[in-house]
């Protein structure tokens, strides 16, 4: 059972302790600080768990807006690889600008080293990251 960390309007945060998974649902568009305390909020559970695995529920999600994209490439996604994140299963938004922006994202993160694999459910995608 994931442990819930976060729980807004705009997204939740959870952790799955048995798997080692830090998973998110994005609810509708947010940003700016409440946008880097959540992910950053992501990061911390996934450092001192030891986690290396994340599951992005991102059906809900719209695009990033430029100033989160540029913290995500710049701050976010250094200090996440860096704290042990290795793989990453997505659930791709079900808008086409936000499976645009997700394409971006995914292609940068590829190239950081993550692992990455696009899903259509939920227990799909946990199937793929207990596998890893």
């Amino acid at each position: 059972m994931p442990e819930t960390i976060i729980d807004t309007e705009f997204a939740t945060l959870w952790y799955y302790p048995d798997k080692k998974i830090v998973a998110h649902k994005l609810h509708k568009f947010f940003t700016g600080q409440s946008f880097k305390d959540f992910f950053n909020k992501g990061t911390d559970v996934l450092q001192q768990n030891g986690a290396y695995k994340w599951l992005s529920d991102d059906r809900g999600f719209s695009a990033l807006h430029p100033n989160d994209r540029e913290w995500a490439f710049a701050d976010w996604s250094p200090r996440t690889v860096k704290a042990g994140w290795k793989y990453w299963a997505i659930i791709m938004p079900e808008s086409i600008l936000g499976q645009l922006s997700t394409r971006r994202l995914i292609e940068a993160y590829a190239a950081a080293g993550v692992e990455v694999q696009v899903f259509a459910t939920m227990d799909e995608a946990i199937a793929w990251l207990d596998s890893k």
